[in-house]
């Protein structure tokens, strides 16, 4: 069965990301794909410090939070959709540093595995959150899946998201096209195998020239 993995960025477990990630979580089992819900916004994840560890280890050096433990897990997965509060127009830090080491650290391939943003605010900031996290998944060969509006919420409390009904719509069209997109993707993968990568090219100018 197909899997997909749900990261809630919110330091809440109950608040308006995971209200929004709950309603993909139920469109994603009326689909027949099995999903797991990982809470990050509440660990204090450090950010990367540049030391090239993971180069020769494939893990991040720092085990004491849930980047390694969710890497295994993200191997294992079809698609991933990392949820997010917009906290002064961006990401929040800790989800900014999840992904930074999640992403640097894991050695194993990511193509064609599908990627999906969600964002949760009060009014703005959305676009430019969503923007920021699509970048993780464009940069490693992952399908950016896309829904019928932007994927976001709207509301300061998870009451307020259950009122806003076309976000909620939003979150089960893209839950729905996730599913199709993990599907056809599979059976193109038997069929013709995944896409060549060219990877010998890569610009630099240490002549300063």
């Amino acid at each position: 069965m197909a899997k997909v993995i749900l990261l809630n960025g919110s330091p809440k477990a109950n608040g308006c990301t995971a209200t929004a990630l709950a309603e993909m979580i139920k469109t994603f089992k009326e689909e027949g794909i099995e999903t797991e819900l990982i809470h990050i916004g509440n660990k204090p994840v450090r950010g990367c410090v540049s030391c090239g560890t993971c180069s020769n280890s494939d893990k991040c050096v720092f085990d004491d939070d849930p980047v390694n433990e969710t890497a295994g897990k993200f191997e294992e997965a079809d698609g991933l959709v990392v949820g997010s509060p917009v906290y002064y127009g961006s990401p929040n830090g800790t989800v900014l540093s999840f992904l930074d080491r999640l992403f640097y650290s894991t050695g194993f391939n990511k193509q064609m595995k599908v990627g999906a943003a969600v964002v949760s605010c009060r009014r703005g900031g959305n676009t430019a959150t969503f923007d920021a996290l699509n970048k993780y998944f464009t940069i490693s060969g992952m399908p950016v899946a896309s829904s019928t509006y932007w994927n976001q919420v709207h509301g300061f409390t998870a009451e307020d998201v259950l009122k806003d009904k076309e976000g909620l719509q939003t979150m089960r069209n893209l839950a729905r096209n996730m599913a199709f997109m993990i599907r056809a993707f599979a059976d193109a993968k038997e069929k013709y195998g995944l896409p060549k990568v060219e990877s010998g090219a890569f610009t630099s100018f240490p002549d300063g020239k």
